[in-house]
């Protein structure tokens, strides 16, 4: 897994791949590799970005 953990700055729309269910989530904060992202169906969740690579969206 390649460390991307830097390019989860607030504002940045990402997918969790292991839950699509979760929908599209905004990352709140980025600290320390420990991600919050706000989830349209989850809501508020810590990710660990040393377990989890989040996909980026990409606007177009």
């Amino acid at each position: 897994m390649t460390d991307l953990s830097a390019l989860y700055e607030p504002g940045v729309l990402v997918r969790h791949p292991a839950r699509p269910d979760w929908g599209l989530g905004q990352v709140q904060s980025n600290i320390a590799g420990r991600i919050t992202v706000n989830f349209e169906h989850a809501g508020k969740v810590v990710i660990l970005a040393a377990r989890v690579e989040l996909e980026l969206v990409v606007e177009r």
